[in-house]
């Protein structure tokens, strides 16, 4: 999850060294465990075959691929990201990924880091920032190989990874979200957490938890990653062991804080459930499976995950298992906003229209827009408005969280002006662009 610092005989670069010895020292087990936790790879005849010269690659990555004997047409793409000590073969030997992709007849990229540690950047300022450079670029390019060569679908490219790469998921989604439909984290920690401007990969604050931000602020650090993006957001799941030692469990609830922002939605859960002993499962802005966010909380487990039963979990999560298909509410375009605005000399009132024009109900609704310089509302009706000025969040109220197909409902605000009474640019409910009228 670090990037090992260059050898040297000076004394402080060897003492750089130390935590990342202590990490490779934690995560060996994980390799070992998931070894042991899950199948063998499937008998087929299809095998992980490695390709080369794909595309923009800065830091050197290799790339492995799991074709299945039987795909689907237009194929899904899932890109799995190895944890530290880790690369893609051996991820590809000690998951779940290719038996599922052979029962539902997805692809799999395996990226593998190369660095010493074979840990991936999440902590540089390229790594941080949509084509900066370093990893993310190099898998963006695999991603782009799959889709030329392979006829997959653009519209269902999904990522997951273990520790180091579950923190590479979180960077890509942040980076690339027009590029991916979901993700999924393993034991991760937010988009920007391992953030150090010394060249070193390691960030001791972070990985034991003690950077608390608030929603908002991480929010504002993956929206940083690809300023002036207003599309869908990739949905999230986030998993973790409340004993994790190496990358402790406050940053769980962090990793919440900042998808549930991303996506507009409450960070009160919607829905909470326990589908095996150990697990607690909260999902955020919808009670379904494919809720924008998910969050499993694993009690007892170390750094030791997926293990069993994870991995396919996952997959019903993102949808590539047959037996569910992605939320309707709402698809890019699926709402629309009528926005009217009375002003005077320093105040004004403005009047929100909001219409599902999707063909399910919307339910625990999140609606967000930024307001001109100079614009604070002092009180509002039909939601509830956090912050009072810049990009603001609207939810609803009890009595108009569902919004039938076709329905539309009512609210607004009022707020002082400095001078400017005009309307938001856009508005984005639970993170997907709205039409406006």
């Amino acid at each position: 999850m670090s990037e090992n610092p260059t050898r040297s005989a000076t004394a402080g670069k060897r003492s750089r060294r130390a935590p990342l010895t202590a990490l490779l020292a934690a995560v060996l087990p994980l390799l070992a465990g998931l070894l042991l936790a899950v199948a063998a790879p499937p008998a087929s005849a299809a095998t992980l075959t490695e390709v080369t010269a794909f595309g923009p690659n800065p830091s050197n990555l290799r790339m492995h691929l799991y074709v299945p004997d039987t795909v689907r047409p237009r194929p899904a793409v899932l890109v799995a990201v190895h944890y530290c000590t880790g690369s893609g073969p051996a991820f590809h030997a000690g998951t779940e990924f290719a038996t599922l992709a052979d029962r539902y007849g997805f692809i799999v990229v395996y990226p593998s880091a190369t660095r010493s540690g074979n840990c991936f950047d999440v902590s540089s300022p390229q790594a941080l920032r949509r084509d900066g450079g370093s990893d993310p670029v190099g898998i963006r390019s695999m991603i782009e190989h799959v889709r030329q060569h392979h006829g997959a679908d653009p519209a269902r490219t999904y990522v997951t990874g273990a520790s180091s790469g579950a923190m590479m998921t979180n960077v890509l989604l942040g980076n690339y979200p027009d590029v991916f439909r979901a993700g999924a984290a393993f034991m991760g920690v937010p988009h920007s957490c391992f953030a150090t401007t010394d060249g070193s990969g390691w960030n001791s604050a972070c990985a034991n938890g003690t950077v608390d931000r608030t929603p908002r602020v991480w929010g504002d650090l993956v929206r940083a990653a690809h300023p002036g993006y207003q599309g869908p957001r990739p949905r999230t799941q986030i998993w973790h062991g409340t004993e994790d030692s190496t990358l402790r469990y406050p940053n769980f609830a962090e990793q919440i804080d900042q998808w549930t922002d991303v996506h507009g939605v409450s960070r009160t859960p919607a829905a909470t459930d326990r589908p095996q002993a150990d697990w607690t499962r909260t999902r955020y802005g919808g009670t379904g499976a494919q809720a924008p966010v998910e969050a499993i909380s694993v009690q007892g487990a170390g750094h030791t995950l997926p293990s069993g039963g994870m991995a396919a979990r996952m997959i019903t999560f993102f949808g590539l298992d047959g037996t569910t298909t992605p939320p309707p509410d709402p698809a890019p375009g699926a709402c629309r906003v009528a926005y009217t605005t009375s002003s005077w000399n320093t105040g004004l009132t403005a009047t929100i229209a909001l219409t599902n024009t999707g063909s399910a109900p919307l339910t625990s609704w999140s609606l967000v827009f930024t307001l001109p310089a100079g614009q604070t509302i002092t009180s509002g009706w039909g939601a509830t408005y956090s912050p009072a000025g810049g990009t603001v969040t609207a939810t609803n109220a009890p009595y108009n969280a569902t919004i039938p197909a076709g329905a539309s409902v009512q609210l607004g605000f009022q707020a002082r002006h400095s001078g400017d009474t005009g309307r938001p640019a856009a508005f984005a409910l639970n993170g997907s662009t709205c039409s406006t009228a």
